[in-house]
């Protein structure tokens, strides 16, 4: 999870999120102005991908991983070339940490549940109980008994709930639930920046994902240091059984909970995988909801249109649904003073506030959110 960590947020740090608070179209518009900055994010993604490749085989969609272990251990040379990588690498981190909270980041205070895993002794990657900043403290097992996940009419996703509540996983997440982990290096250099954590305001996951690389190669390097080739094999013998088996990690994006049944050959009979992008879609509809609401409707089409696109890009839903432009298709219903507007993601931007405006008195603003980019917008 190290190199998966630093190459998520790398890429989304310099390429998906940093062109547009700096006011760039795209990253190979930013790097006219800021070349140093791009290549360093470039750099960066491309050694979590080289850690992932060290131990998995390929860079995407590794298949280098067993049941009990790995295919092929890692040589020593391989493991003293990536060791001097990372040491290059740690001051381009703490670089990246002071660079991110120089942004300007919007403000943008919300109240909102954190959800994520917490060990005792470390930052959390894959071991720990599930934690929530409502209180909550439970074995992964329990998931099921507080966590909901359910269908809205607008989406083929499903959404999930806490409680009955919307709640965030990812980087802003554990960040705000395991600050106190944090290695003293690895803090002491978040502390340097003024910006004070836990945090309510979205736009600071863009920090904390540049915490999380400092604190992945941190993490990274000291694995390394401790690293002894195996006597015999890179993996234990594990011999089938019938059971079932539960399973919670850190992806880079956050919370991925994991139920297994499997029969006596071992083999999976059911499987129930609860992955962070869909755990975030019902908090984002509210951080766009609110976010409009705090930011009002009467400014520009272009500052509305930009800011719903920052919301939704503050939790990396994916790649693919990174929010660079909206096409809209407008279905309005003139009645109560509601007016419905759906937005797809295409590949042009067409500016769709002047609906809105044509309203005489618009009081508030409820927004759905889609993981393949619908937004329902209710005006009323």
């Amino acid at each position: 999870y190290c190199g998966e960590w630093i190459e998520s947020h790398a890429l989304h740090i310099h390429l998906l999120a940093a062109p547009y608070f700096l006011g760039y179209s795209s990253a190979p518009a930013m790097a006219e102005q800021y070349p140093d900055e791009v290549r360093r994010g470039l750099y960066l993604q491309g050694l979590g991908n080289e850690i992932v490749r060290m131990l998995g085989g390929r860079s995407v969609h590794p298949v280098g991983v067993k049941v009990g272990g790995f295919y092929r251990a890692p040589t020593w040379e391989q493991v003293s070339n990536m060791r001097t990588k990372i040491g290059d690498a740690l001051p381009l981190a703490e670089e990246l940490v002071r660079w991110t909270a120089s942004l300007g980041l919007p403000d943008n205070d919300q109240d909102f549940i954190n959800v994520a895993l917490r060990h005792p002794d470390e930052y959390p990657f894959n071991e720990g109980s599930l934690v929530a900043s409502n209180g909550l403290d439970i074995p992964i097992s329990d998931y099921e008994q507080h966590f909901e996940e359910f269908q809205v009419e607008h989406s083929t996703a499903l959404h999930s709930h806490l409680n009955g509540q919307p709640y965030l996983v990812g980087p802003l997440a554990r960040l705000n639930l395991n600050l106190d982990l944090l290695p003293t290096l690895v803090r002491g250099n978040l502390e340097s920046t003024g910006i004070e954590f836990p945090s309510r305001n979205m736009f600071h996951s863009l920090v904390a994902r540049a915490v999380e690389i400092h604190y992945a190669l941190v993490e990274a390097l000291r694995i390394l240091d401790e690293y002894r080739l195996p006597d015999d094999s890179p993996y234990v013998p594990v011999q089938p059984r019938a059971g079932i088996g539960f399973g919670c990690t850190e992806a880079p994006r956050g919370l991925l909970w994991q139920k297994w049944h499997l029969n006596q050959a071992g083999e999976v009979n059911s499987t129930r995988i609860v992955p962070p992008t869909s755990q975030n879609q019902a908090r984002i509809e509210e951080d766009l909801r609110l976010s409009l609401e705090a930011m009002g409707l009467d400014n520009s089409d272009e500052a509305l249109q930009l800011r719903g696109e920052t919301v939704i890009r503050n939790y990396d839903p994916c790649i693919s649904c990174s929010v660079h432009f909206l096409n809209l298709k407008v279905n309005r219903k003139m009645g109560n003073g509601v007016v419905r507007i759906l937005a797809d993601v295409q590949t042009d931007a067409i500016p769709f506030w002047d609906s809105i405006r044509k309203i005489e008195s618009v009081k508030s603003v409820h927004v759905q959110y889609h993981p393949t980019l619908n937004l329902l917008f209710h005006i009323i």
